[in-house]
């Protein structure tokens, strides 16, 4: 390897901080604020030229996507603000503005030389001790009893208890060449960019970037003339077949490629017809499955880190990856939620050479089309499916994919326009609409079935009551309950945060079943291995693919069961958060829990998988005289949502406590046991909760005119900013949009935070920016069920704070 060879020698040094993960434009932030001190540190020049960007909207749909970011930039500190076309043709008056709807301008973004960055950051680095041994191949880490204990090179051993890879397009073959594989989830497509001779009149150094998505298009300054570069619709992955052995090398030019992407930035900027072109740079680039880098430990080699795949943002990413990732090894965590950039968000299954070749092909166009809420992957789909999959297809299901599982998001009914509603995608009132609530009707007053089999299921067995003491440990309710009940808990961490949020059976004494959400697969098995003594006769096995799960929801679902299973299922016989072994129809072995992840009454069955389809044909067929239908994931968000339940992931994450979200009722705290975040949780009862888990009710909204909330918009209290939120949904019940989130209080003074308190939250006047629009909305602190009785007088219940009572 060599300092700042790959795609680092060639990259085109945008550093731009708009981007649509938060996390994200903090890296971002961070990045540009260390690039911008490194030259005064290092004496090392980096050719760090503050330009700012523009990013043009040629669609009033990119501008809603833009002012949805703009929002976001401001809240965090990062200035920015949405510009006429004039404004443009302002900033930059080469440029032919005539097709544009507006823009968004970012005046702090900025160019560097990004070969000259590494080089400042390893002279930094050697400064403060650290050794480089450049031209140095790693021939494979090694690895003894699952922890890192130093690395074979070409020139020797290297002894360490931590390694990272970072290598980029090679981090694939890299992390494979292990006894212990590490499967990192990436693969390199060309990427393309033209330079050209200086203009007549050479641009200014500080000529602002452009950012053309609509023409999938980048142009900046290059020593007075362009560099300009874009993301083509049919890109050209390499190195499928394995190693890749080239260090340095611009790859083969291809005009024919690129000229699609040429003829857009001669429409956007005609003045350059005349100049002369330089070259075609061809460059290898990384990508992932889901346009998101990745980072943090191996799930299966404790010490080996990565940081890699970086889609083409690695310079913008660089310094604030580096940051969380130093953190996370010195701490055991990083500073901020990562989860969405974690790479134990793949599982093995994402790591197909054939897989990762499509998605890859999908993934890049992807990064310059339209961000529009709910956005489904079209490649390497049905990877993971139900048994249940061909029957539901039949039925008019549409699916979405989570952790390469197929799930329904709902059912199309036969007299519906199919191809229309595969076009849903739109920042406003989709066109789903009317088919959610038929579906959330259902279940309120009849019957319905979600296939829900992709939840992650693990089983703990002891042969003694180890798996009752070490589980006592690692989870934060009290497990120790009679055998058949049910128990919500969470994986706590150090700091008292959610590593996990699960639902426990006990199945025997020494026996327990743990359901939790579907892309928790590989995270969760990793704490539990991690915090497990090794020498225990515990056995934790992974059931997810053992069992189909299906959930009745709905009043009437107990009649079904009833008449299947010929017992009784009144909650006399069979009380709330209870789980049984039974037979449904011809079939036995059925875990039957009374619960339903949605707050409303129904079941879920837990099925052997080889018994799947006739159970859910007994189900279906019993069930049609009252009333029942499938329904999907859509269905159950509303309903979750609307029931202020707090899904992983979305609300809850490593930072989030249980005293944030109103669970104190879920934690065995005064029970004098010691578990995983005690310490911090107790400190945290006694100092108060620094932000608050609160459900917005928007009041002046319509539904279907204005913007949809999604998620991540702002919310503001008496006109300050507090926090954002973290999942939305229109509430059939309530007919109004709720929205989920946490509420901060800042102090106006310092800007440091301070306790919220009930009382801070329901004296306060709030409101929801989406998009830059702001609407009023309604804080309650409590379960809207109650409001759900009294839906009639709706805007009159009194405030109190029974949230988790």
């Amino acid at each position: 390897m060599r300092l700042a060879a790959g795609s680092t020698r060639f990259c085109a040094g945008i550093l731009s901080t708009a981007r649509h993960l938060t996390i994200e434009q903090k890296m971002a932030d961070y990045s540009n604020k260390l690039y911008h001190q490194l030259e005064q540190e290092t004496g090392i020049q980096t050719g760090y030229v503050r330009t700012g960007s523009i990013f043009l909207a040629q669609t009033q749909d990119r501008l809603i996507s833009l002012k949805r970011i703009n929002s976001r930039l401001n809240v965090i500190g990062i200035p920015s603000e949405i510009i006429s076309p004039k404004k443009v043709a302002e900033l930059h008056p080469l440029l032919n503005v005539h097709d544009l709807v507006g823009a968004m301008h970012v005046p702090e973004d900025a160019m560097v030389s990004s070969a000259d960055v590494a080089l400042a950051l390893a002279t930094a680095a050697s400064q403060n001790g650290v050794q480089i041994y450049d031209r140095t191949s790693v021939l494979h880490v090694i690895v003894k009893k699952g922890q890192v204990t130093g690395v074979e090179t070409d020139k020797g051993q290297i002894q360490c208890q931590y390694f990272v890879n970072c290598a980029g397009q090679w981090a694939y073959e890299l992390g494979l060449s292990n006894e212990e594989p590490v499967s990192i989830p990436l693969h390199a497509c060309e990427h393309f960019y033209l330079l050209t001779r200086p203009l007549e009149t050479p641009l200014q150094s500080n000529t602002p970037t452009i950012v053309d998505t609509d023409g999938r298009i980048y142009i900046r300054n290059w020593q007075g003339g362009i560099l300009s570069g874009g993301f083509e619709k049919n890109p050209k992955p390499i190195f499928t077949e394995g190693k890749n052995q080239l260090e340095i090398q611009n790859l083969q030019e291809d005009w024919d490629h690129f000229e699609p992407l040429l003829s857009s930035l001669l429409r956007r900027m005609p003045q350059l017809e005349t100049l002369e072109i330089m070259k075609l740079v061809n460059c290898p680039e990384t990508f992932t499955p889901d346009m998101r880098c990745i980072m943090g430990e191996s799930p299966s080699v404790q010490g080996y880190f990565v940081l890699a795949g970086m889609n083409s943002a690695g310079l913008s990413f660089g310094g604030g990856a580096g940051k969380y990732l130093a953190e996370w090894m010195m701490h055991g965590y990083p500073s901020e939620n990562v989860w969405e950039l974690d790479l134990k968000r793949f599982g093995a299954l994402q790591s197909s050479r054939t897989f990762l070749r499509h998605r890859v092909m999908e993934v890049m166009p992807l990064l310059y089309d339209l961000k529009v809420p709910r956005w489904d992957f079209q490649t390497g789909r049905q990877l993971r499916t139900s048994p249940l999959y061909d029957r539901l297809d039949a039925q008019g299901a549409r699916w979405m994919e989570k952790h390469g599982f197929e799930r329904p998001k709902y059912f199309v009914p036969p007299d519906k326009d199919l191809l229309a509603l595969e076009q849903s995608k739109t920042f406003y009132k989709p066109d789903w609409f009317d088919i959610v609530e038929s579906e959330v009707k259902c279940c309120k007053e009849a019957v319905c079935v979600i296939d829900m089999s992709s939840f992650t299921k693990f089983e703990i067995t002891s042969t003694g009551d180890q798996a009752l003491e070490i589980l006592q440990y690692l989870f934060s309710n009290d497990l120790d309950v009679p055998v058949g009940h049910i128990v919500h808990t969470g994986m706590l961490n150090e700091g008292g945060g959610y590593e996990n949020d699960c639902s426990i059976a006990r199945l025997s004494k020494r026996s327990f079943f743990m359901i939790s959400p579907t892309d928790q697969q590989v995270h969760c098995w990793a704490w539990l291995k991690k915090h497990m003594p090794q020498d225990s006769n515990l056995l934790l096995e992974d059931v997810t693919w053992k069992y189909t799960a299906l959930n009745l929801i709905g009043p009437r679902a107990v009649d079904v069961l009833s008449e299947l299973s010929y017992a009784p299922m009144t909650p006399d016989h069979f009380p709330s958060l209870f789980c049984k072994e039974m037979s449904v129809g011809y079939a036995n072995g059925i875990r039957v829990m009374s619960m339903t992840h949605t707050g409303e009454p129904g079941f879920m069955l837990y099925i052997p998988i080889e018994y799947a389809l006739h159970v859910y044909n007994e189900v279906m067929s019993v069930g049609q005289k009252y009333g029942i239908r499938n329904a999907g994931y859509y269905a159950l968000r509303s309903l979750r949502i609307e029931k202020f339940f707090a899904f992983w992931g979305q609300d809850l994450n490593t930072l989030t406590t249980p005293l944030e979200c109103g669970r104190e009722s879920w934690v065995k705290l005064e029970k004098g046991m010691d578990f995983i975040g005690r310490d911090a949780l107790l400190q945290q009862k006694q100092n108060g909760v620094y932000k608050r888990f609160t459900m917005f009710i928007l009041d002046d909204h319509d539904t279907d005119l204005d913007l949809w909330p999604w998620w991540g918009e702002p919310i503001y209290r008496n006109g300050q900013y507090v926090g954002k939120t973290t999942s939305s949904a229109y509430s059939y019940t309530l007919e109004r949009h709720v929205c989920l989130g946490f509420v901060h209080n800042f102090s106006e003074d310092t800007g440091e935070e301070q306790v919220v308190t009930t009382d801070f939250i329901n004296r306060g006047e709030y409101e929801i920016d989406i998009a830059g629009h702001r609407f009023q909305a309604k804080a309650k602190l409590y379960p809207v069920a109650s409001l759900v009785t009294h839906k009639r007088r709706k805007d009159d219940v009194e405030l109190s704070d029974l949230h988790g009572k």
